[in-house]
């Protein structure tokens, strides 16, 4: 079993700011990752919203948080994470590579957007299947764009995708949103907002970018083709957290609970980037994150000194 100071978990941007933060504090880091480094961002095509950098590939702003982190000798593990548990004061994580023993752990694993399933639905990611308006409206300006979810996330994020695109249809299988009265009775003032309730979508199609949805209803079987140049998901989004079980305390929908120093329930375990109970899930609020978990954590190594 190998010993470290400071294990992270995940190297997408929360966990590889917390190796370069912690390295910089001159703690031996090891950064666990069963894949490329990068994270969620690796499957977006364009970035426009990193501070500093007017526009920037997924995979080219992941590659570069990645040397970041190499460039202060930071060491990696490639392995998939199986379990994080507690002998006494240590911690030692399952991998299988093996076990390591951390004094420190960082979780930092993120979560993944939950997907339909259907035909084109991967084939189009970065090319017009987005999960995120924030980040995605604004290559849909004066475009028609789909939504699909009926719960405050979608509504919301369909209100915000006005602001760019000339309509939106929401696409829900129920026949009313789960959202609060309030986001039902906004969304229900927007005139660019189309309603598509008690259906599913079938297929996304196109050439080379999204061109059509086919939305059948569910009532009554019938298929109808949506032209629409991009199709926002909104059907929920999971942590990364299955390898914990009920070590770590969570709130609502499985997210690992923190408090403002970003300290889990139990000491000496921290959680960073978007595994964590958080508004916001972006790049830079992860890199926050990652920052302020490193230094959480050296201040606890050293008050164990």
């Amino acid at each position: 079993m190998g010993k470290r100071e400071l294990v992270i978990l995940g190297a997408g941007p929360a966990g590889l700011t917390a190796a370069i933060y912690a390295r910089r504090s001159d703690l031996d880091v090891l950064v666990v990752e069963k894949g490329l480094a990068g994270g969620q961002i690796r499957i977006t095509a364009e970035i426009e919203n990193w501070p500093g950098l007017v526009n920037s590939t997924g995979v080219g702003l992941a590659d570069s948080f990645r040397r970041h982190a190499e460039h202060f000798n930071t060491e990696f593990l490639t392995a998939e994470i199986k379990g994080l548990r507690l002998e006494g004061d240590r911690k030692v994580v399952t991998t299988s590579a093996g076990d390591i023993e951390a004094e420190a752990v960082i979780v930092a694993t993120g979560a993944s957007f939950r997907r339909l399933g259907c035909p084109g639905e991967d084939r189009f990611i970065g090319c017009g299947v987005s999960f995120c308006a924030v980040c995605d409206a604004e290559f849909f300006v004066d475009e028609i764009v789909a939504v699909v979810g009926g719960g405050n996330t979608a509504v919301e994020e369909a209100i915000y995708l006005t602001r760019f695109a000339k309509k939106v249809y929401i696409i829900h299988r129920r026949d009313e949103f789960r959202a609060d009265p309030l986001v039902r009775r906004r969304a229900a003032g927007n005139e660019k907002l189309v309603p598509v309730l008690d259906s599913v979508v079938t297929s996304i199609e196109g050439e080379d970018l999204v061109e059509r949805v086919l939305v059948q209803n569910v009532k009554t079987g019938a298929t109808t083709p949506l032209e629409v140049a991009g199709v926002f998901m909104f059907v929920g989004t999971q942590p990364h957290t299955d390898f914990l079980g009920g070590l770590l305390e969570r709130s609502e929908g499985g997210w690992l609970a923190t408090d403002r120093r970003l300290a889990t329930s139990v000491p000496g375990i921290f959680a960073a980037g978007d595994v964590r109970d958080t508004p916001l899930r972006q790049v830079v609020t992860a890199a926050a994150d990652g920052a302020l978990a490193a230094m959480s954590a050296y201040h606890y190594l050293e008050n164990q000194r």
